[in-house]
């Protein structure tokens, strides 16, 4: 799962990559394309994007242990009640497009506005194959197979890198005002047929695991009651993520042209360490966690919860540091090309590094929410959640306030670190006081051993960086070589330092690693 979600975020920083190079980072046509992008994911979340680990999974992993037929017709009448349920919610999305983007967008002129209805017009539908990939592949998981839906994101950037690349054989440009009919229904319809090819390969997946897509008209015995109890609950989880979202972006937006697109690459280059090693934990962790819910095994829970927070605290803890002391040379490796403007590049830089403080505590709540899943408490993590959402968006705001609007994104992340930082903690205390024991002595033992191996590494990591700035003419090669010897002397120092603290998940996944990489 680990490597399919690498290859598929490795592709996907190519599409933003080449994104950025046709349409310029930086330029109010690649903020307008983004907004309208981010719409379709937005909306799909409120409606049913949380209740994927929340609620589906939970009651899926329940159906298969419980029903003779291995939860076969449950799941069939489950997936058909939610396809109709998205259908509905594409429709009113796509009737409400001009609200939408104007609730992101108050820093747009009008025009740029425009252009972002007409994109979010043909980007809505995304939200139904959205949710019939994640719903398929949810099917896909409780039958043990991980991979299909771990591959399929690959699909969706091929065919936008395709995209992009015809978009600018067909000379497209930066400009809002050259935009032409053809271009525009290049980027437009060829961005939604990237997500449903990546719908495609799920359901083709699903189908060869020797499930029968039937649908059940009939949606009784699904316990629908259940499903709109929990149900409630997530939704109140989801808009408040959501309303963090939706501030981050209206702040990025003050900060005029760029300010948009540095906020949402930079969130992209966040979520790709997160992805590879968190969601895989969590995917992965999920039934398991379900299963031993069902069996009142709280024991197995707070093992399983501990082991998963350990090993990504230890993975992405480097990672975090790397962000920090080599943001701007992460910026310019990945998208100081084609159209470009360097200043746009310059305030991406600063807007990674400051993501690197937010990576480890984001990622540690997030795994935590799932222990409250598994026991099917959705109102628990709803109210952290909100609670999440109030320091974030305050932080978000006070940034408006205290730094100047070139660089109120900068803001941002940090407001992310101190919310999810407080999300943490708190989710860590009501585990402790459900499940009897978290294993917190064992977790601040790992998370100091590995702050303080962490610390050693980016301090002579940014050592590295100050004595080989001078050394090379600015631009791409040294960006290159900057990073490459920082990272070198960073890797050696953080796993030096961790075997002579004995991180024993250290080795545990250099030994995954290797063993890994003998087998393929």
């Amino acid at each position: 799962m680990a490597v399919a979600t690498f290859v598929s975020r490795v592709a996907g920083f190519v599409r933003l990559v080449v994104l950025a190079s046709a349409l310029g980072l930086g330029s109010r046509l690649l903020d307008g394309y983004n907004v309208a992008n981010t719409l379709p994911n937005a909306v799909y979340e409120l409606v049913v994007g949380g209740a994927m680990a929340s609620v589906v999974v939970p009651l899926l992993a329940r159906a298969a242990v419980t029903e003779p037929d291995d939860g076969v017709v449950y799941a069939q009448r489950l997936l058909t009640l939610l396809f109709y349920v998205l259908v509905a919610v594409t429709v009113a999305a796509m009737v409400s497009a001009p609200w939408l983007v104007r609730v992101y967008t108050p820093g747009f002129a009008e025009q740029e506005r425009a252009l972002a209805v007409v994109f979010s017009r043909f980007f809505l539908p995304q939200i139904l194959f959205y949710g019939v990939s994640a719903t398929a592949g949810a099917v896909l998981n409780i039958r043990g197979r991980f991979a299909a839906a771990m591959w399929a994101p690959l699909v969706n950037s091929v065919i936008v890198i395709a995209v992009s690349v015809v978009y600018l054989v067909i000379g497209g440009g930066t400009s809002i005002d050259a935009l032409t009919g053809p271009q525009l229904l290049v980027l437009a319809a060829g961005t939604t047929g990237g997500v449903v090819g990546q719908t495609a390969l799920v359901v083709w997946a699903l189908t060869r695991s020797g499930f029968v897509l039937r649908p059940r008209l009939d949606p009784r015995g699904i316990g629908i009651r259940r499903i709109g109890r929990l149900g409630g609950w997530v939704l109140v989880s989801v808009v408040a993520a959501q309303v963090l979202i939706a501030a981050a972006t209206r702040v990025a937006s003050v900060g005029g042209p760029g300010g948009i697109s540095a906020y949402q690459n930079a969130f992209a280059v966040f979520q790709m360490p997160f992805a590879v090693v968190a969601v895989s934990v969590m995917t992965a962790i999920l039934p398991r966690l379900s299963r031993h819910a069902v069996r009142r095994d709280h024991a197995r829970m707070t093992e399983d919860l501990s082991r998963a927070v350990r090993l990504a605290v230890v993975a992405l803890a480097p990672v975090a540091v790397a962000m920090l002391v080599l943001g701007p040379q992460l910026a310019t490796l990945l998208f100081a090309h084609g159209r470009s403007a360097p200043p746009a590049v310059a305030l991406l830089g600063a807007v990674v590094a400051a993501f690197g403080v937010a990576l480890v505590p984001f990622t540690g709540y997030m795994i935590l929410q799932r222990g409250f899943y598994a026991l099917q408490d959705t109102r628990t993590p709803a109210l952290i959640t909100a609670g999440v959402t109030v320091v974030g968006v305050g932080g978000c705001f006070a940034a408006v306030w205290v730094l100047p609007r070139a660089d109120v994104v900068v803001g941002v992340p940090l407001a992310y670190a101190v919310a999810y930082t407080a999300g943490l903690v708190a989710a860590a205390a009501v585990l402790r006081r459900r499940l009897g024991r978290i294993d917190g002595r064992r977790l601040v033992s790992t998370h100091v051993r590995v702050a303080v191996a962490a610390g050693l590494a980016g301090g002579c990591a940014a050592v590295a960086v100050l004595v080989c700035t001078p050394l090379v003419a600015p631009g791409f090669g040294a960006a290159l070589v900057t990073s490459a010897a920082a990272g070198v002397v960073g890797v050696v120092v953080y796993v030096v330092a961790g075997r002579m603290m004995r991180l024993t998940e250290l080795r545990q996944l250099l030994f995954v690693a290797l063993a890994g990489i003998r087998t393929s």
